[in-house]
Order: structure tokens, then C-alpha cells, then sequence
């Protein structure tokens, strides 16, 4: 059996296309979603979830999106944007 020789510029490029291809796999930010939430009478967009914003700001949750401007601009047309008043009853 002959052994594989590799030159440098070779290891460097398949450390760089590696590198690159990790890079744009799927991540934790990419499953990331977000919620319009109530919390101390204001609206809040977040993404924790409606079980930590539960316990950490006594807030509810009203909905949930896979992206930050789909969760604003729900916040937008039914409560006036991040920062309307709202109430949790």
C-alpha cells in the first residue's frame, strides 16, 4: 500500500472549506423563536420561553414566531408595537 501525501496548501484548503461548511450548519439561533408577551403591563418581545418568562416576569404569552419581525410586527397590529399596554386577564 503507497502512502497518501498531502501538501499543506491541501490541509489548509479543507480546514477552510470545513470551516465554512460548519459555519452554515444548523445551529441553536437558528431554531430560535420568539414570543409577543405581557409582562408588567407592557408588551414585550422575547425569546425565552412562555415557562421563563412565566417564572422570571410573571408575564403571558399571547403568540409565537420563528422570527424576531414576525413576533413585532404581530406586537405592531394588535397592541401598538413592543411597549403597548396590555394585560395578562
Amino acid at each position: 500500500m503507497t502512502p497518501v501525501v498531502v501538501s499543506p496548501q491541501l490541509c489548509l484548503l479543507f480546514a477552510a472549506v470545513s470551516g465554512i461548511l460548519l459555519a452554515g450548519s444548523p445551529a441553536r439561533a437558528d431554531y430560535e423563536s420568539y414570543g409577543v408577551f405581557c409582562a408588567s403591563g407592557r408588551i414585550e418581545v422575547d425569546s425565552r420561553s412562555a415557562e421563563q418568562m412565566q417564572s422570571n416576569r410573571g408575564a403571558c404569552q399571547f403568540a409565537r414566531f420563528p422570527t424576531r419581525s414576525d413576533a413585532e410586527n404581530f406586537a405592531r397590529r394588535n397592541f401598538g408595537g413592543v411597549g403597548g399596554a396590555c394585560s395578562c386577564r
